[in-house]
Protein backbone atom coordinates (compact mmCIF):
# COMPACT_ATOMS: atom_id res chain seq x y z
CA UNK A 1 0.00 0.00 0.00
CA UNK A 2 1.26 3.51 -0.82
CA UNK A 3 0.92 5.76 2.17
CA UNK A 4 1.70 9.42 2.60
CA UNK A 5 5.09 10.67 1.55
CA UNK A 6 6.62 13.55 3.43
CA UNK A 7 5.42 16.89 2.11
CA UNK A 8 7.75 19.56 0.76
CA UNK A 9 7.90 21.01 4.24
CA UNK A 10 10.72 22.72 6.14
CA UNK A 11 9.80 20.66 9.19
CA UNK A 12 8.51 23.34 11.56
CA UNK A 13 7.46 21.72 14.83
CA UNK A 14 7.28 24.80 17.09
CA UNK A 15 5.69 28.17 16.44
CA UNK A 16 8.77 29.86 17.89
CA UNK A 17 10.86 28.41 15.05
CA UNK A 18 9.09 30.78 12.67
CA UNK A 19 10.76 33.79 14.30
CA UNK A 20 14.03 32.73 12.69
CA UNK A 21 12.43 33.46 9.30
CA UNK A 22 12.34 37.18 10.06
CA UNK A 23 15.35 38.89 8.52
CA UNK A 24 16.83 41.18 11.19
CA UNK A 25 18.17 43.44 8.43
CA UNK A 26 14.80 44.18 6.92
CA UNK A 27 12.65 47.11 8.10
CA UNK A 28 10.29 46.16 10.89
CA UNK A 29 6.64 45.70 9.97
CA UNK A 30 4.41 48.48 11.32
CA UNK A 31 1.45 47.22 13.34
CA UNK A 32 -1.63 49.36 13.98
CA UNK A 33 -3.37 48.30 17.20
CA UNK A 34 -6.99 49.44 17.13
CA UNK A 35 -8.27 50.41 20.62
CA UNK A 36 -4.98 49.95 22.40
CA UNK A 37 -6.13 50.15 26.03
CA UNK A 38 -6.11 46.37 26.42
CA UNK A 39 -3.61 44.73 28.74
CA UNK A 40 -3.59 41.38 26.90
CA UNK A 41 -2.94 42.93 23.50
CA UNK A 42 -0.32 45.32 24.90
CA UNK A 43 1.51 42.39 26.51
CA UNK A 44 1.97 40.73 23.13
CA UNK A 45 2.64 43.96 21.24
CA UNK A 46 5.35 45.05 23.68
CA UNK A 47 7.05 41.65 23.52
CA UNK A 48 7.00 41.74 19.69
CA UNK A 49 8.34 45.31 19.78
CA UNK A 50 11.09 44.45 22.26
CA UNK A 51 12.17 41.44 20.17
CA UNK A 52 12.38 43.49 17.00
CA UNK A 53 9.43 41.91 15.19
CA UNK A 54 7.29 45.05 14.75
CA UNK A 55 7.05 48.78 15.29
CA UNK A 56 3.67 49.39 16.94
CA UNK A 57 1.28 52.26 16.39
CA UNK A 58 -1.08 52.47 19.37
CA UNK A 59 -4.50 53.93 18.62
CA UNK A 60 -6.89 54.46 21.53
CA UNK A 61 -7.18 56.27 24.83
CA UNK A 62 -3.65 57.52 25.47
CA UNK A 63 -4.32 57.96 29.18
CA UNK A 64 -5.63 54.41 29.65
CA UNK A 65 -2.99 52.88 27.37
CA UNK A 66 -0.11 54.57 29.18
CA UNK A 67 -1.61 53.67 32.57
CA UNK A 68 -1.56 49.99 31.57
CA UNK A 69 1.98 50.33 30.19
CA UNK A 70 3.18 51.95 33.43
CA UNK A 71 1.52 49.32 35.60
CA UNK A 72 3.04 46.49 33.51
CA UNK A 73 6.45 48.11 33.29
CA UNK A 74 6.45 48.58 29.51
CA UNK A 75 8.66 51.24 27.96
CA UNK A 76 6.93 52.45 24.80
CA UNK A 77 9.22 55.49 24.55
CA UNK A 78 9.32 56.73 20.98
CA UNK A 79 6.32 54.62 19.88
CA UNK A 80 3.55 56.42 17.96
CA UNK A 81 0.40 56.90 20.04
CA UNK A 82 -2.79 58.35 18.57
CA UNK A 83 -5.20 59.54 21.25
CA UNK A 84 -8.76 58.60 20.24
CA UNK A 85 -11.44 57.63 22.80
CA UNK A 86 -14.04 56.40 20.30
CA UNK A 87 -13.59 52.70 19.35
CA UNK A 88 -15.20 53.06 15.91
CA UNK A 89 -12.96 56.01 15.11
CA UNK A 90 -9.92 54.04 16.34
CA UNK A 91 -10.77 51.27 13.89
CA UNK A 92 -11.17 53.75 11.06
CA UNK A 93 -7.80 55.37 11.79
CA UNK A 94 -6.05 51.98 12.03
CA UNK A 95 -7.64 50.59 8.86
CA UNK A 96 -6.97 53.80 6.94
CA UNK A 97 -3.31 53.65 7.95
CA UNK A 98 -3.01 50.14 6.54
CA UNK A 99 -5.04 51.08 3.45
CA UNK A 100 -2.72 54.04 2.76
CA UNK A 101 0.47 52.06 3.36
CA UNK A 102 1.39 53.81 6.62
CA UNK A 103 1.03 50.48 8.49
CA UNK A 104 1.55 46.88 7.40
CA UNK A 105 -0.52 44.88 9.91
CA UNK A 106 -3.90 45.49 11.55
CA UNK A 107 -4.51 44.15 15.06
CA UNK A 108 -7.70 43.98 17.09
CA UNK A 109 -7.45 45.51 20.56
CA UNK A 110 -10.27 46.20 22.99
CA UNK A 111 -12.97 46.30 20.33
CA UNK A 112 -15.56 43.83 19.11
CA UNK A 113 -14.87 41.75 16.01
CA UNK A 114 -17.96 43.07 14.12
CA UNK A 115 -16.79 46.67 14.59
CA UNK A 116 -13.29 45.82 13.35
CA UNK A 117 -14.56 43.88 10.33
CA UNK A 118 -16.99 46.67 9.42
CA UNK A 119 -13.96 48.90 9.04
CA UNK A 120 -11.98 46.28 7.14
CA UNK A 121 -14.84 45.89 4.66
CA UNK A 122 -15.44 49.63 4.15
CA UNK A 123 -15.68 50.27 0.41
CA UNK A 124 -13.77 53.54 0.45
CA UNK A 125 -10.89 53.02 2.90
CA UNK A 126 -11.07 49.34 3.88
CA UNK A 127 -8.84 46.39 3.05
CA UNK A 128 -10.97 44.65 0.44
CA UNK A 129 -9.23 42.73 -2.34
CA UNK A 130 -12.17 40.94 -3.91
CA UNK A 131 -11.10 37.74 -2.15
CA UNK A 132 -13.05 36.02 0.58
CA UNK A 133 -11.81 36.74 4.10
CA UNK A 134 -10.99 33.58 6.03
CA UNK A 135 -9.56 32.65 9.41
CA UNK A 136 -6.40 30.56 9.57
CA UNK A 137 -4.94 28.98 12.71
CA UNK A 138 -1.53 27.36 13.01
CA UNK A 139 -1.31 24.78 15.82
CA UNK A 140 1.63 23.37 17.71
CA UNK A 141 0.41 19.99 19.01
CA UNK A 142 2.76 17.76 21.03
CA UNK A 143 1.33 14.58 19.52
CA UNK A 144 1.74 15.70 15.88
CA UNK A 145 5.04 15.77 14.01
CA UNK A 146 4.80 19.31 12.62
CA UNK A 147 2.74 22.49 12.81
CA UNK A 148 -0.75 21.99 11.41
CA UNK A 149 -3.19 24.56 10.04
CA UNK A 150 -6.93 24.63 10.69
CA UNK A 151 -9.31 26.71 8.59
CA UNK A 152 -11.94 28.21 8.82
CA UNK A 153 -13.10 28.35 12.44
CA UNK A 154 -14.26 31.95 12.88
CA UNK A 155 -15.30 33.77 9.71
CA UNK A 156 -17.33 31.65 7.27
CA UNK A 157 -20.33 29.95 8.85
CA UNK A 158 -21.36 27.42 6.22
CA UNK A 159 -18.96 27.73 3.28
CA UNK A 160 -20.10 26.40 -0.08
CA UNK A 161 -17.74 24.91 -2.66
CA UNK A 162 -16.73 28.31 -4.04
CA UNK A 163 -16.02 29.57 -0.52
CA UNK A 164 -13.92 26.49 0.27
CA UNK A 165 -11.82 27.04 -2.84
CA UNK A 166 -11.12 30.59 -1.66
CA UNK A 167 -10.34 29.41 1.89
CA UNK A 168 -7.90 26.84 0.50
CA UNK A 169 -6.22 29.39 -1.74
CA UNK A 170 -5.81 31.88 1.12
CA UNK A 171 -4.16 29.25 3.32
CA UNK A 172 -1.96 27.82 0.57
CA UNK A 173 -0.69 31.24 -0.45
CA UNK A 174 0.20 31.99 3.17
CA UNK A 175 2.02 28.69 3.75
CA UNK A 176 3.88 29.12 0.46
CA UNK A 177 5.34 32.33 1.94
CA UNK A 178 6.66 30.28 4.86
CA UNK A 179 8.53 28.00 2.47
CA UNK A 180 5.95 25.20 2.50
CA UNK A 181 5.83 24.84 -1.28
CA UNK A 182 3.11 22.21 -1.67
CA UNK A 183 1.06 21.92 1.52
CA UNK A 184 -1.08 18.83 1.99
CA UNK A 185 -4.75 19.57 2.64
CA UNK A 186 -7.20 17.13 4.21
CA UNK A 187 -10.83 18.01 3.49
CA UNK A 188 -12.63 16.76 6.57
CA UNK A 189 -15.91 14.90 6.77
CA UNK A 190 -17.55 12.46 9.15
CA UNK A 191 -16.64 9.56 6.85
CA UNK A 192 -14.01 8.79 4.23
CA UNK A 193 -16.44 7.78 1.50
CA UNK A 194 -18.48 10.04 -0.77
CA UNK A 195 -22.12 10.05 0.33
CA UNK A 196 -24.65 11.95 -1.78
CA UNK A 197 -26.58 12.84 1.39
CA UNK A 198 -23.54 14.48 3.03
CA UNK A 199 -22.58 17.72 1.30
CA UNK A 200 -19.17 17.89 2.98
CA UNK A 201 -18.13 14.64 1.29
CA UNK A 202 -19.32 15.86 -2.12
CA UNK A 203 -17.39 19.13 -1.72
CA UNK A 204 -14.32 17.16 -0.65
CA UNK A 205 -14.44 14.94 -3.71
CA UNK A 206 -14.81 17.94 -6.01
CA UNK A 207 -11.94 19.81 -4.36
CA UNK A 208 -9.73 16.75 -4.73
CA UNK A 209 -10.55 16.35 -8.40
CA UNK A 210 -10.11 20.07 -9.08
CA UNK A 211 -6.68 19.84 -7.49
CA UNK A 212 -5.79 16.83 -9.66
CA UNK A 213 -6.80 18.82 -12.75
CA UNK A 214 -4.67 21.81 -11.61
CA UNK A 215 -7.70 24.04 -11.00
CA UNK A 216 -6.43 24.53 -7.44
CA UNK A 217 -2.67 24.96 -7.53
CA UNK A 218 0.43 24.72 -5.33
CA UNK A 219 -0.98 22.13 -2.94
CA UNK A 220 -2.11 18.53 -2.66
CA UNK A 221 -5.74 17.91 -1.66
CA UNK A 222 -7.42 14.70 -0.55
CA UNK A 223 -10.86 14.07 0.84
CA UNK A 224 -13.18 13.27 2.24
CA UNK A 225 -11.03 12.19 5.18
CA UNK A 226 -12.17 11.72 8.74
CA UNK A 227 -10.09 13.47 11.38
CA UNK A 228 -8.37 10.30 12.57
CA UNK A 229 -7.04 9.24 9.19
CA UNK A 230 -6.17 12.82 8.22
CA UNK A 231 -3.63 13.01 11.03
CA UNK A 232 -2.66 9.34 11.57
CA UNK A 233 -0.84 6.97 9.19
CA UNK A 234 -1.97 4.04 11.34
CA UNK A 235 -5.64 4.96 11.19
CA UNK A 236 -5.52 5.41 7.42
CA UNK A 237 -3.71 2.09 6.98
CA UNK A 238 -6.21 0.31 9.22
CA UNK A 239 -9.05 1.60 7.04
CA UNK A 240 -7.27 0.75 3.78
CA UNK A 241 -6.96 4.37 2.68
CA UNK A 242 -4.33 5.03 0.03
CA UNK A 243 -3.39 8.69 0.29
CA UNK A 244 -0.40 11.03 0.05
CA UNK A 245 -2.10 13.33 2.56
CA UNK A 246 -3.31 10.98 5.30
CA UNK A 247 -0.97 11.09 8.28
CA UNK A 248 1.05 14.02 6.93
CA UNK A 249 -1.55 16.77 6.69
CA UNK A 250 -0.49 20.43 6.70
CA UNK A 251 -3.98 21.96 6.63
CA UNK A 252 -7.30 20.63 7.92
CA UNK A 253 -10.16 22.17 5.92
CA UNK A 254 -13.32 22.38 8.02
CA UNK A 255 -16.76 21.58 6.63
CA UNK A 256 -18.36 24.42 8.65
CA UNK A 257 -17.76 26.82 11.51
CA UNK A 258 -19.27 24.56 14.19
CA UNK A 259 -16.85 21.72 13.49
CA UNK A 260 -13.97 24.18 13.24
CA UNK A 261 -14.79 25.98 16.47
CA UNK A 262 -15.14 22.75 18.43
CA UNK A 263 -11.85 21.38 17.05
CA UNK A 264 -10.03 24.66 17.75
CA UNK A 265 -11.16 24.76 21.37
CA UNK A 266 -10.60 21.04 21.86
CA UNK A 267 -7.00 21.38 20.72
CA UNK A 268 -6.41 24.38 22.99
CA UNK A 269 -8.25 23.20 26.12
CA UNK A 270 -7.94 19.40 25.96
CA UNK A 271 -4.70 18.92 24.05
CA UNK A 272 -3.07 22.08 25.50
CA UNK A 273 -1.95 23.01 22.00
CA UNK A 274 -0.36 26.36 21.23
CA UNK A 275 -1.98 28.37 18.47
CA UNK A 276 -1.48 31.47 16.35
CA UNK A 277 -4.23 32.91 14.16
CA UNK A 278 -4.72 35.38 11.32
CA UNK A 279 -7.45 36.63 9.04
CA UNK A 280 -6.36 36.15 5.43
CA UNK A 281 -7.73 37.49 2.15
CA UNK A 282 -7.47 41.21 2.97
CA UNK A 283 -4.82 43.51 1.52
CA UNK A 284 -2.78 43.07 4.73
CA UNK A 285 -2.62 40.47 7.52
CA UNK A 286 -5.13 40.96 10.35
CA UNK A 287 -4.37 39.79 13.89
CA UNK A 288 -7.78 38.92 15.25
CA UNK A 289 -7.48 36.88 18.42
CA UNK A 290 -9.98 35.86 21.09
CA UNK A 291 -10.09 37.57 24.48
CA UNK A 292 -9.39 34.15 26.02
CA UNK A 293 -6.22 33.65 23.95
CA UNK A 294 -2.99 33.77 25.94
CA UNK A 295 -0.31 36.47 25.60
CA UNK A 296 1.87 33.82 23.96
CA UNK A 297 -0.84 33.08 21.40
CA UNK A 298 -1.25 36.77 20.61
CA UNK A 299 2.53 37.17 20.24
CA UNK A 300 2.74 34.16 17.92
CA UNK A 301 -0.15 35.62 15.90
CA UNK A 302 1.78 38.88 15.51
CA UNK A 303 4.75 36.80 14.39
CA UNK A 304 2.62 35.08 11.73
CA UNK A 305 1.39 38.46 10.52
CA UNK A 306 4.93 39.81 10.29
CA UNK A 307 5.82 36.88 8.05
CA UNK A 308 2.77 37.35 5.80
Amino acid sequence: MTMATKSDHPGYKRLKELQALIDPKRPRKRLALAVSQDVFSLDAVFKAYKEGVIDPILIGSEQQTMAIAKEQGYNFYGVSIIDEPNPEKCVEIAVRMVHEGRADILMKGKVSTPVLLKGVLNRDWGLRTGRLLSHFSFFEVETYHKLIGVTDVAMNIAPNLTDKIAIVNNSVQYLNKLGIARPKIAVLGAIEMVNENMQATLDAALLSKMNQRDQIKNCLIDGPLAFDNAISYESAQHKGIISEVAGDTDILLMPDIEVGNVLYKSLVWFAKAKVASLVLGASAPIVLTSRSDSEESKFDSILLAALG
